[in-house]
């Protein structure tokens, strides 16, 4: 595993730090009190300790997500989050410069035009003016700059990681999540990132203040611990469906709804951490062949609720193409 992030982890049962520790063709994380996690040979380490109340997407799910995203159908989600993670490696940049005037600029820009061929993309925004009320002020660790450490809770195929990491030349990344299948194509999602088996509602295995840039999409948020691992100038960007997100198929295929107080929710489980710097919505058209829209069903939560045999009848009703809308809110948070 790449030697940046493993500084960052920590042992999950006793908090002390790892280091990669060889034998043979065996890999393993070990820390001073000779906690011992395996490293597969795909790539991820196992730093969950006992069992897991679940085991997240099953091969099936992930697959069809890895088919959809690498179509490109979600990249105006991708873009957006290169975007703000461009834009939040640089504030801690700036806050971590010890000298006068701006530091030497090492981070590619991103642009919200890097979005799929053939959608149509518009952002709708607004954004806190001046500084924000209730945001840590404490300066970063002096070492962040050296390499900034990009975390994706609940990163699924490591997809989105990537993204971002292809925006921040000078960062590293760590894919986290419970679904084996998951992180074996996240720990090769970048040859800058690394993956690690492990449940986000519990403690993370990642140091205080150890974390630049939090990515959270479409993933369960814990605050305390999303709180706890980020450095005093870092970021959080989560990333939750809008109410009108795949509208076009929530009644033609009787899925899942989004949940009209979804953005209240989200403020409310993350509000007493962490201060609002903006918020944005992100849309786009998609169309879609059917199997095309099976996979998109295939890859969400619906897929754990919906009958096969109808939705594959309710599929064959469908004109093609199947126009989709994308609709995404991506919130940009603080540490308070």
């Amino acid at each position: 595993m790449d030697p940046r992030v493993v500084d960052r982890l920590c042992c999950p049962i006793c908090g002390e730090p790892l280091v990669e520790q060889s034998a043979g063709s065996t890999r393993a994380l070990r820390c001073t009190r000779q906690h011992s996690f395996d490293i597969a040979r795909q790539g991820y380490v196992n730093l969950l300790t006992g069992r897991a109340p679940h085991v997240g997407d099953s091969a099936e799910m992930v697959a069809a997500r890895a088919d959809f995203l690498d179509a490109g159908h979600y990249d105006v989600i991708s873009a957006a989050l290169a975007v703000a993670a461009t834009e939040a490696a640089g504030r801690l940049r700036r806050m971590s410069w010890p000298h006068p005037g701006p530091p030497p600029s090492t981070l590619c820009s991103a642009s919200t035009e890097a979005t799929a061929a053939g959608q149509n993309c518009c952002v709708e925004g607004s954004r806190a003016k001046g500084p924000t009320p209730g945001v840590r002020a404490e300066p970063p660790t002096p070492d962040f700059g050296a390499y900034p450490l990009v975390v994706d809770a609940g990163a699924g195929t490591g997809r989105y990681l990537g993204a971002v990491l292809a925006a921040l030349p000078d960062a590293v990344g760590l894919a986290l999540d419970v679904s084996k299948p998951a992180l074996r194509r996240a720990a090769r999602a970048h040859p800058r990132a690394a993956a690690a088996l492990a449940d986000t509602w519990q403690r993370l295995p990642l140091a205080d203040a150890s974390t630049a840039v939090l990515l959270n999409v479409f993933a369960p948020r814990n605050g305390p611990e999303f709180h706890r691992v980020l450095d005093p100038a870092g970021t959080l960007l989560v990333v939750t469906p809008d109410t009108d997100h795949l509208t076009e198929l929530v009644g033609a295929l009787d899925l899942l709804r989004v949940d009209p107080d979804k953005a209240d929710r989200v403020a409310g489980s993350l509000g007493g951490h962490f201060t609002a710097v903006s918020s944005a919505v992100h849309r786009a058209e998609l169309a879609l062949t059917r199997p095309e829209v099976a996979t998109l069903v295939g890859m969400g939560p619906s897929a754990w609720h919906t009958d096969p045999g109808a939705l594959t009848a309710r599929l064959a009703a469908l004109p093609e193409p199947v126009r989709v809308t994308v609709a995404v809110r991506v919130d940009v948070l603080r540490p308070r």
